[in-house]
């Protein structure tokens, strides 16, 4: 991985993703230079300059998108807000939740981000599901085919957004002639922050809706629906594939067979890569518990130990062989475990090829290929894509 802060495994891994998503390296470069004096020094400061940092740059950019707009571009402008979207959500990211200000840059990000997608007239509705007190924030990404087709459902990790996926595997799935619903699933962007709902083991609910949508759409074709997961979500998509028996097909990217390894070890202060500043209040955020114990209680209930011989879809387990976060036995046991599922396929990245750091950070591209061709070849459609 392009480590641009070698002290700081959690900035270099948004920076690393911030160049796929917004695909201006220099203007990203600006804002990382600025704060690199900073990233191995006292957090609360680093963290700060970062918000600040960013921040400026998203707000330059919306103003040159309204120029644009008021000029009679509104595809030019399409582009300048689609990064000042992503880049108030990256200035969000350092922020703790309890800063008033983590918010407003959130939705200041997906309203900006939105916003392009409007302007730029791109075949995307967002829509919200209801489950339980609250709703869940989605994007429907439509491909350009007739008649119904396949959708693949994705839902998110410990600390990841629907924004922040779009950019980087919608495109690959609507070339295939795949539709993609894109989830803030419970503990996940809005559905966590807007709505106040948070995670737990039992993914097989909401699921449950998500699947309710998207078979009642026209253009969707409801024997070949699918649903992925990153990282944590490389728990919470088997989990829910082995109880929700409408999915056609489950992928896991950067499978997670116990997420309570994961969380001892930031809750013991030996975790050595962190993907966010306070792992262990982020964890009870995200889980909806008022202390330490009660969030590693939660955790040790998200596991497939006794759950993953459930799946009996196609699987697909993907993981890097250098990833620093989810050890990469978890995901060879996802794979060894599936016994019941008829066609299950273990596909791990080498650091010959790319892609061996954590849910492919080092290389998005190469995952994108390899969930949407082998979505395709699930479905039955034809590997060459759409014309």
């Amino acid at each position: 991985m392009f480590e641009y802060f070698p002290d700081n495994y959690a900035w270099s891994l948004t920076a690393a993703t911030l160049f796929d998503e917004v695909g201006t390296v220099s203007e990203a470069e600006e804002v990382l230079r600025s704060v690199k004096h900073l990233a191995g020094g006292d957090p609360a400061v680093a963290n700060e300059a970062w918000y600040e940092a960013f921040t400026r740059l998203a707000e330059r950019l919306e103003r040159l998108g309204n120029t644009d707009m008021a000029e009679g571009h509104p595809l030019t402008a399409s582009r300048k807000y689609h990064r000042a979207g992503l880049y108030h959500l990256r200035a969000e990211r350092f922020l703790h939740h309890s800063d008033p200000r983590e918010l407003m840059a959130y939705q200041r990000g997906v309203d900006t981000f939105r916003k392009a997608r409007e302007v730029g007239r791109e075949p995307v509705e967002y829509v919200d599901i209801p489950f339980e007190d609250g709703f869940m924030p989605c994007m429907f990404v439509r491909a350009d085919v007739d008649g119904p087709a396949p959708c693949m459902i994705h839902i998110q990790g410990f600390d990841s957004l629907k924004e922040l996926h779009h950019p980087v595997i919608s495109a690959e799935y609507q070339r295939r002639g795949i539709h993609m619903l894109i989830v803030d699933q419970p503990g996940a962007g809005g559905a966590l922050r807007l709505h106040g709902l948070t995670a737990g083991h039992e993914t097989e609910h909401y699921v449950a809706k998500l699947v309710d949508y998207v078979e009642a759409r026209d253009d969707v074709d409801a024997e070949r629906i699918g649903l992925s997961g990153n990282s944590l979500g490389g728990y919470y998509a088997p989990r829910a594939a082995a109880f929700e028996k409408r999915l056609k097909c489950c992928i896991a990217w950067g499978a997670l067979w116990d997420f309570s390894v994961y969380f001892e070890r930031a809750y013991a202060k030996i975790e050595t890569a962190p993907s966010v500043p306070d792992m262990v209040s982020h964890g009870m955020w995200v889980m909806g518990q008022k202390t330490p114990e009660d969030a590693l209680a939660v955790s040790r209930q998200m596991t497939l130990e006794g759950v993953i011989d459930k799946i009996t879809c196609p699987l697909l387990v993907c993981h890097g062989e250098n990833d620093r976060q989810v050890p990469l036995w978890m995901a060879e046991k996802t794979y060894e475990d599936a016994v019941n599922s008829p066609n299950r396929k273990l596909k791990i990245f080498r650091l010959d090829e790319g892609g061996a750091e954590h849910c492919q950070i080092d290389n998005r591209q190469l995952i994108g290929d390899v969930m949407s061709d082998w979505a395709a070849e699930i479905f039955g459609l034809d590997p060459a894509g759409i014309a």
